[in-house]
Parts: C-alpha cells; sequence; structure tokens
C-alpha cells in the first residue's frame, strides 16, 4: 500500500464518513439511536474527529436483543442448512477480502495502528477467521453414545449439538475487527444469533462489517450492532434475553461482566488481561529472541494482552540482549499509520497516553532504570504518541513488573536460578501467555510445563491461528477462542434416549 494509495483512500473514507452519521444494525435495517444523540470517534494520530456514530443505550439494546431473538425462530436461520451457513460465511470472507484495502485504512484511521500492519494483521486475519468458522457447521455435531441402562433394556443414546441462542459479543479497542471476527464467525457456524457491542474508541470496522454480513446473506436480525459506551455494554450483559455474553478486555470489567450476567446464569466467556512473562536461556539465538521480544511488546505499540512487557534475561546474556532490544526499539519509525514506512503509531487516546505516562513515572520513583524511550517523541506535537520504552534493574515487586500498563513499556529482570525464574514468572494474578528462548529441547519443554499459561510459545512470540485454542489461566480469563473449543462455547449439548425395547 503506497503512500499515495492509503492516503487517497483515507480522504475519500473520510468525506463518506462526515456525509452521513454511522446507525446502528437492529433487525436487518440501519437506524438512529432513539435517543437520536451521536458521538465522535477520532483518529488518534491527529485528534481529527472521523465520524459521528449512533450513541446507543439500554432501550436500543432491547430492540437489538428482541431482533436477535425472533431471527432465532425465523426459518430463514433455524432451518437453513450445514452448507448453506458455511457458503455465507466464506461469503463474508470473500467480501472482506475484496474490501481489504478500505477496510485497512479505515482500521488505521480509527485505531491508529500502522495501514500496512492492519492490513497484514487485523484483516487477513479476519479473513482466516471466517474461513476456518466456515468449515465447523458441517462438522460440529452430536454422537452416539453406548450406555448401559438396566439389564435387557435396549436404548439408543445420542446427543446434539445446538445454538446457545442470542450471544452478546463485546469488543476491545486494541484490534476491533479481528477480534469481533473472533467472536462473531463462531457464534454464526453455531447457529446463534449476535448482538456485537464494539468499542466506543473504534466502532467503525465493525460496522462496515455489518454491512458486508447483510450482502453476504446473513438474514435479517441474525447479525446486531450496537454502538456506544460502557452503559450500553451493562444493558447487554444484563438483558434476559441474552443466553451467553463474550467479552474481550480487562479484567475488572470482566469480573464486573460475571456479576451481571447472574439474573438469567448467562453463559459467560472472557479474554482478559495479561502481564507475560519472556524468558531467556543463556543459550538462546539472542539476535532472534531480540528482534522477537521488541516485536511482542512494541507491536501495536503494547496495547496487546499477550504483550511480553516481563523479561527475566539469564544475568550472563542481559547486557548483549538489552543492547539488541533498545537498537530494534530505536530503529521503529514512528508516525501516522498512512505512511508505509510507518511501523509504530499513537496510542489510542488521551486517557490511554496519561495511564502510560504515569506508569513510566511510577517506574522511575520505584526505583527502576530508564534506558529507552519514556516520552512523547519530539517530532510528534499531535496525536497520542509515545516512544517505546526499556526499564531495566527492575524488581518482582514494582508496579511495572506486577500490573498490566497496556502500553509500549518492557520491564528487564536478570536471573540466574531456574526454580527462582519459574516462580517469578508464575507470581502473577495474570496468566495468558509466556514466551521461552532456549536452543534446549528438554529445558523448552519442562520450562513450557511450569508455566502457569494458556500459551505458550517457543523460540517464537504471538503466533496465533484460529485452529488453536487461545485464552488464559487465573485472571486472564474463561473459555477459550479458536479452535472447536469456540464453537463449544456458542452451544449446548442435548442428550436423547430412545427406548428401543
Amino acid at each position: 500500500m503506497t503512500t499515495t494509495t492509503a492516503i487517497e483512500r483515507a480522504e475519500h473514507l473520510k468525506a463518506a464518513l462526515k456525509a452521513r452519521p454511522q446507525r446502528l444494525l437492529i433487525g436487518g435495517e440501519w437506524v438512529d439511536a432513539l435517543s437520536g444523540r451521536t458521538f465522535e470517534t477520532v483518529n488518534p494520530a491527529t485528534g481529527e474527529v472521523l465520524a459521528h456514530v449512533a450513541h446507543g443505550a439500554a432501550a436500543d439494546v432491547d430492540l437489538a436483543v428482541r431482533a436477535a431473538r425472533k431471527a432465532l425462530s425465523d426459518p430463514a436461520w433455524s432451518r437453513m442448512t450445514a452448507v448453506d451457513r458455511s457458503r455465507v460465511l466464506l461469503r463474508l470472507a470473500d467480501l472482506v477480502e475484496r474490501d481489504a484495502e478500505n477496510l485497512a485504512v479505515l482500521e488505521c484511521l480509527d485505531n491508529g495502528k500502522p495501514a500496512t500492519l492492519t492490513r497484514a494483521v487485523e484483516v487477513e486475519g479476519t479473513i482466516r477467521t471466517f474461513r476456518y468458522f466456515a468449515g465447523w457447521p458441517t462438522k460440529f455435531g452430536g454422537e452416539t453414545l453406548p450406555v448401559s441402562p438396566r439389564s435387557g433394556a435396549q436404548i439408543l443414546n445420542y446427543t446434539t449439538r445446538e445454538p446457545v441462542g442470542v450471544a452478546g459479543l463485546i469488543v476491545p479497542w486494541n484490534y476491533p475487527l479481528s477480534m469481533a471476527a473472533w467472536k462473531v464467525a463462531p457464534a454464526l457456524a453455531a447457529g446463534c444469533a449476535v448482538v456485537l457491542k464494539p468499542a466506543e474508541q473504534t466502532p467503525l470496522t465493525a460496522l462496515r462489517l455489518g454491512e458486508l454480513a447483510l450482502e453476504a446473506g446473513v438474514p435479517p436480525g441474525v447479525f446486531n450492532i450496537i454502538t456506544g459506551f460502557g452503559d450500553a455494554g451493562a444493558a447487554l450483559v444484563e438483558h434476559d434475553g441474552v443466553d451467553k455474553v463474550a467479552f474481550t478486555g480487562s479484567t475488572a470489567v470482566g469480573k464486573a461482566i460475571v456479576r451481571a450476567s447472574a439474573g438469567n446464569l448467562k453463559k459467560v466467556s472472557l479474554e482478559l488481561g495479561g502481564k507475560s512473562p519472556q524468558i531467556v536461556f543463556p543459550d538462546a539465538d539472542l539476535k532472534a529472541a531480540a528482534a522477537s521480544i521488541a516485536q511482542g511488546i512494541f507491536f501495536n505499540q503494547g496495547q496487546t494482552c499477550t504483550a511480553g512487557s516481563r523479561l527475566y534475561v539469564h544475568k550472563s546474556r542481559a547486557d548483549e540482549l538489552l543492547d539488541a532490544i533498545a537498537g530494534a526499539a530505536a530503529r521503529l519509525k514512528i508516525g501516522d499509520g498512512l505512511r508505509p514506512d510507518v511501523d509504530f503509531g499513537p496510542l489510542i487516546s488521551q486517557e490511554q497516553w496519561d495511564r502510560v505516562n504515569h506508569y513510566v513515572e511510577v517506574g522511575s520513583t520505584e526505583g527502576a532504570k530508564l534506558a529507552a524511550g519514556g516520552r512523547r517523541p519530539p517530532a510528534l506535537d499531535k496525536g497520542f504518541f509515545f516512544e517505546p520504552t526499556i526499564f531495566v534493574d527492575a524488581a518482582p515487586t514494582m508496579r511495572i513488573v506486577r500490573e498490566e500498563i497496556f502500553g509500549p513499556v518492557l520491564a528487564a529482570l536478570t536471573w540466574s536460578d531456574l526454580d527462582d525464574l519459574v516462580a517469578q514468572a508464575n507470581d502473577s494474578e495474570y496468566g495468558l501467555s509466556a514466551g521461552i528462548w532456549t536452543n534446549d529441547i528438554k529445558a523448552a519443554h519442562r520450562t513450557a510445563a511450569a508455566i502457569k499459561a494458556g500459551t505458550v510459545w517457543v523460540n517464537c512470540f504471538n503466533m496465533i491461528d484460529p485452529a488453536s485454542p487461545f485464552g488464559g489461566f487465573r485472571q486472564s480469563g474463561w473459555g477459550r477462542e479458536h479452535g472447536r473449543q469456540a464453537m463449544e462455547l456458542y452451544s449446548e449439548t442435548k442428550s436423547v434416549w430412545v427406548n428401543l425395547s
């Protein structure tokens, strides 16, 4: 994507966005919020207002949930064959691919990450996710079980997998399009109807996905979208017409969702925070480790749940590795993501900038040494830019080591005793992911087994595929996204007993 192409697309998209308010999708129709209110979504690289978006609230959520419940009993969806459901999902993937360049630029404008990365990661990941889950409707079913009832009885026992019902899907601002796909794709594949609540900071690609879903042939009411703030999300979680909630976001909000879902005991899956350790053994390939560790913390400006924000490097290799990571950070080109040479964009908002800056001040106060970054880039006085930041001489008790910053801040510690290393790596309320760097295959497997995390990468980091389950231990969440496990989240198992005697 050349500079001219990206900028030209951006200008065209901005003109289209300003020409009309962005509306809610309810029952297959684009409608204003009942209150008539709108809110602004802005470009975090410039502070420019991109669009006015419908400010949905509890009354709008109620209409969307009712539309979804109605769609569940509509033969157009409830009796759609598994093959036809697969075709709809494949058509949706094809339409995302058709509009890939526009979606990439739209995501860059609304989220801030460079358009080259939104194209390669967000959009491509969305296409792959829909195509992967398009294969499941024809393969996700029950089984016949060899039960042993009372003597002499002839019993046929079989199970079926049925859609859980209406799914409320709440997605974050850090990967707006792909996170929506992670939830929408398996929910539709399982036969659910959904109400999607995108983050208020980044609603635009979710709304475009809704347009493409209708074009792909998703029946009216099966896919609804409510844009708005936390009150809309809370109304969705509390609504008794919602059978299942899937949420990606902070651990604090995840706990609130658990409490709010108790009314009708709706099913809940949560993908929450993380404070992922990167563990480097003395025999590791430091060149490969340094490049991947830098990518693991600085990609998407550190606004990633799996960000490798805690570095544990063997003390015999610490200076060499940290110099290499600092060099990788210095080579990052910071700026507006519409430029093809930019690989490090702004934080999402002033609020997030203030949060990251506060943690940098805390780290310095607590005694860690600031080795790189820690401020706004001097040449960028607009937007929410923050330099890639590295702390050394950190200690296990420091807040920058224990708390999720959700920004481009790496805290480095050294180790010499393996048992103590594992204890430190596991000394966290989180357990989402971890990275291990070593050429000793025995050490790799033993350490991977000892680490309490949902995903462990060995000599790589942030490898994601829709076929492989993703989720966390401890306060990093409940359940797993991707793979068969995701289909199970959106379905119920029914056991049928037939007396053949």
